[in-house]
Order: C-alpha cells, then sequence, then structure tokens
C-alpha cells in the first residue's frame, strides 16, 4: 500500500510539471499558432540566473524563487521581441524553424559561456525533504510541487476570465483579426502571453533545479518535448487540454515503470508513445480538441 501512495504522488508530481510546462507552449499556440521549441531554454536560461546569483552570494530561498520566475518571465518577452515578432507573419513552417533554431543557439551560448558541464546547485535542496505522515513517507518536493502548479493554474484561470488583458488574450486564441480591429494592440497581448509563458517555465524550474541539484545547458530541452507530447494529447490550443495531457503523461510514465519488469525498464519511453499514438488513434484532435473535416487536398 506504502509503495502504491508513493508511485501515485510521484505520477502527480511529475504530472504537474508537465503540466506545467505544456501550458507555457498552450499559452502561445493559442495565440499566435507557434509552437516554441525555444521554451526549454528559458527554463534553461532560468535556471542559469538562478545559478549565477547564488555564486554571487544572493542566497536566500525566497529571492531564488522570485529570481527563477521573473528571469523566464524577462527571457520569454525578450525572445519574443527579437526573435518571434519578426516571422510572426511568416508561415507556421517559419515560426517552428525560428524557435528550434533559437533552442540551439541559446543552448550553445550557456557551454560557451559558462559550462558545457553539469554545474551542481543544492541552494533549493531545502524542498526535497521526507515528511511522515502515519505509516506514509511522503517527499515535500511531490507536494509542494502539486501545490505550486495548481495555484498557477487557478491563477492563469482567474487572469484570463477577470482581467482586461487575459480577456483580450481570450479574444485574440479566438479571433486576432477582429481584435486588432477594436483597438486593442497586437504587441501588447503577445508580449503578455510570453510573460505568462515564461512564469509558468520559472515556477517549472524551481522544482527542476531542487530534484536535480544542477544545471546543464540542455536541461529543459527534453522536458519541452514531453510538454510538447502532453499538449497534442490534450488538444493543441486547449489550456484544460495543456494540464490535462501533463497530468495523464505523469501517470503513464509512472504506470510503466511500476508494472514493467526491471530487465524491460529500458523500454519505458517507447512503450509510453505506442500508448500515445493509441490515444491518438482513437482521439486524432485530442482529448479536449475540436475535430476538424479536413477534406481532399486539391493540387
Amino acid at each position: 500500500m506504502e509503495y502504491l501512495v508513493q508511485q501515485f504522488l510521484n505520477a502527480l508530481a511529475f504530472g504537474a510539471e508537465y503540466a506545467l510546462v505544456a501550458l507555457g507552449l498552450a499559452v502561445i499556440f493559442s495565440i499566435m499558432g507557434l509552437v516554441n521549441f525555444a521554451h526549454g531554454e528559458v527554463i534553461g536560461a532560468s535556471a542559469y540566473a538562478v545559478f549565477l546569483a547564488a555564486g554571487l552570494g544572493l542566497s536566500s530561498p525566497a529571492f531564488v524563487v522570485l529570481l527563477a520566475i521573473t528571469a523566464a518571465a524577462a527571457v520569454s518577452v525578450l525572445l519574443e521581441r527579437v526573435a518571434f515578432r519578426p516571422v510572426r507573419n511568416a508561415p507556421t513552417t517559419t515560426g517552428m524553424l525560428t524557435a528550434f533554431g533559437v533552442s540551439i543557439i541559446l543552448q550553445n551560448l550557456f557551454q560557451l559561456l559558462i559550462s558545457p558541464r553539469p554545474q551542481a546547485f543544492s541552494l533549493l535542496n531545502g524542498l526535497n525533504t521526507t515528511w511522515h505522515l502515519g505509516p506514509f513517507a511522503v517527499s515535500s518536493l511531490q507536494v509542494l510541487e502539486l501545490l505550486a502548479a495548481s495555484l498557477a493554474i487557478g491563477a492563469l484561470v482567474l487572469f484570463l476570465n477577470r482581467s482586461t488583458m487575459g480577456i483580450a488574450m481570450r479574444a485574440a486564441a479566438r479571433d486576432f483579426s477582429t481584435v486588432r480591429l477594436m483597438g486593442i494592440r497586437a504587441n501588447r497581448v503577445i508580449a503578455a502571453a510570453f510573460a505568462i509563458s515564461g512564469a509558468l517555465a520559472g515556477v517549472a524550474c524551481v522544482f527542476i533545479l531542487a530534484r536535480r541539484g544542477g544545471v546543464t545547458p540542455d536541461m529543459g530541452f527534453a522536458l519541452v518535448l514531453k510538454a510538447f507530447v502532453a499538449c497534442v494529447i490534450g488538444g493543441f490550443g486547449s489550456l484544460m487540454g495543456a494540464a490535462a495531457g501533463g497530468m495523464l503523461l505523469g501517470f503513464i510514465e509512472v504506470g510503466l515503470l511500476t508494472l514493467l519488469p526491471q530487465e524491460l525498464g529500458g523500454l519505458k519511453e517507447a512503450l509510453t508513445y505506442v500508448i500515445v499514438t493509441m490515444i491518438l488513434v482513437y482521439r486524432p484532435e485530442g482529448l479536449f480538441g475540436s475535430r476538424r473535416e479536413l477534406g481532399d487536398k486539391e493540387f
């Protein structure tokens, strides 16, 4: 029983992490139609900002958390202004290639300017302690990550439904052309979307650092690929779908680790994508996506 509870909490924690990153991707995609594969490097930039600040003696945990979120939001907005705004009206493939290019450039900058080797970071290790609840031993990091993800999602929902900018972002996701005709500045709406996306990446970065205890140049790349899969499962463009897809992906991965024999543990990734493929065969538009009839192509 204790083992099952622990694995259930592991699935919730991993799912919450995937959901946070997937929401960051979904916010950008819903407005711009852009899959921002450089989102992982926003997490990396946030982690290196925290690492460098700690090296300068700024080691307050509260300051570190605030810096991680602020740095990620600032880097995300900067990337929008420098890299994505010039190709905003270009075809979708151009934006996707730009995102991949930015990702590779930032990874190489991390390697050249800081170090290609992993850098130890123990400042947030205090978040990862063991809480004893009766017969169960629970990792505080898992509980805090699930709580932070829930609060972040709740805050995003409130922002989108109650604030003027949030309502403008929802309208832009429906019909950007009409929103611009109503006098709402497109640049401001898109910058706000990138700032929110970056802030979600910063929250995820805090827990990644606490779990890994180190910083690497490519620490966010694999995570963004998982978040992309979560968005596809949930239905791209749906914020609820991104969160649900992230949680489902976490449960699939932990479930396979629990059920597979030790000698078959290396098949976890392959079987994960087999299950994802089966879901998409049944629901090609994702769990929360809307089905569209594309018809026959004309040549």
